[in-house]
């Protein structure tokens, strides 16, 4: 039975390293594992509160509109160029972002089946009104999440 669980390991650590390979040059800032999971997490709660936007179109569509939220951009795209203007408008509106290993792993937290490009976190729900108990929660994570990665950013220009 021991060597069933080597056997685990070792495949998941192959996947880890196959998702890194795959990675593309321009996904800076990276979240590491734990920022990674934390972020998941907060995109995972976002989909069931409606607060998320998925897919370049629908991203980009509300930037130009001036939402506001954080956006997350998956680092193994393939061709690129579908994403490259994402960072560049997000620094543009003042938008924080951060790229994820897997477009996969960000479309199963944001709640579709389809692999995700990247997806946006809003600040406020767009249809309905959240239980105020709950959006305190997402706020105190979302900031956290946030200073996490204008911490990142610092470091890393």
């Amino acid at each position: 039975m021991g060597s069933d669980g080597e056997a685990e390991k070792s495949q998941r650590k192959e996947k880890e390293r196959k998702k890194m390979l795959a990675l593309a040059p321009i996904a800076k800032p990276l979240a590491a594992k734990r920022l990674c999971k934390k972020t998941l997490k907060l995109v995972r709660k976002a989909a069931e509160h409606k607060c998320l936007k998925r897919g370049v179109k629908e991203v980009v569509k509300s930037i130009r509109r001036g939402h506001k939220g954080l956006c997350v951009i998956a680092g193994n795209i393939s061709p690129i160029d579908v994403i490259t203007h994402v960072p560049i408008l997000c620094e543009e509106a003042d938008i924080p972002y951060i790229y994820v290993p897997s477009k996969e792993d960000l479309a199963t937290a944001g709640a579709t089946k389809r692999p995700t490009c990247c997806v946006l976190v809003l600040t406020n729900s767009t249809k309905g009104e959240l239980d105020p108990a709950e959006q305190e929660k997402m706020k105190v994570e979302y900031s956290q999440i946030v200073a996490d990665i204008s911490e990142l950013t610092s470091s890393l220009f």
